[in-house]
C-alpha cells in the first residue's frame, strides 16, 4: 500500500482518502497545543499560505501521546489552532502515532520513514515530506523549525508528476 490508499477523517468528522492529495506537496505532521513546539503551527502556516496554490497541502494530526500535551476534543483543538496562529491548512481528528492504537497511515508513514528512534515518533510535530508522487521523502524531527524544509518544498514543487 502507498500513501494515497489510506484515508482519515477530518476535524468535521469527514472521511478523506490521501489520494485527494495526488499531485500535491505534502506535508504529514502530528501536533499539540501545549507543547514548545507549538508555535510551528505559525510557520506551518506560514508555508501553506506561500506554496498552497503551487501545490502544496499539509494535513495537520493532533496527539495526546506525548506528555498530555493536547488534551482537548477535536472541535477545542480546531479552535485554538485557528485563533492563536490562524491555521488554515487541513486538520484531521486526534490519533495516536505510537503504540497499539497507532493509526494505519502513521504505521505507513514511520515503516517508510524511519527516524533516530526507529519507527517510533519522538514527539509532538514530527514532519514527514511526501512528493507529488505520493513518495515519503524524509522525515523532519520535532525540532526542526518547517521554515527549515522550505528549499526542500519549493524543489519538489518544481518537479511535475510523471
Amino acid at each position: 500500500m502507498g500513501f494515497y490508499d489510506y484515508s482519515a477523517r477530518k476535524m468535521n468528522g469527514r472521511e478523506v482518502k490521501m489520494e485527494t492529495y495526488k499531485g500535491k506537496v505534502v506535508i504529514v505532521v502530528n501536533t499539540a497545543s501545549k507543547c514548545g513546539f507549538t508555535p510551528q503551527f505559525a510557520e506551518l502556516e506560514t508555508l501553506y499560505k506561500k506554496y498552497k496554490d503551487q501545490g502544496l497541502a499539509i494535513l495537520g494530526f493532533p496527539c495526546n501521546q506525548f506528555a498530555n500535551q493536547d488534551p482537548a476534543s477535536n472541535q477545542e483543538i480546531q479552535n485554538f489552532c485557528q485563533l492563536n496562529y490562524g491555521v488554515s491548512f487541513d486538520m484531521f481528528e486526534k490519533v495516536d502515532v505510537n503504540g497499539p492504537e497507532t493509526t494505519p497511515l502513521y504505521q505507513f508513514l514511520k515503516e517508510e520513514a524511519k527516524g533516530a528512534f526507529g519507527g517510533k515518533i519522538k514527539w509532538n510535530f514530527t514532519k514527514f515530506l511526501i512528493d507529488r508522487k505520493g513518495e515519503v521523502i524524509r522525515r523532519y524531527a520535532p525540532a526542526t523549525p518547517p521554515l527549515k524544509m522550505e528549499e526542500e518544498i519549493k524543489k519538489l514543487l518544481a518537479e511535475t508528476t510523471v
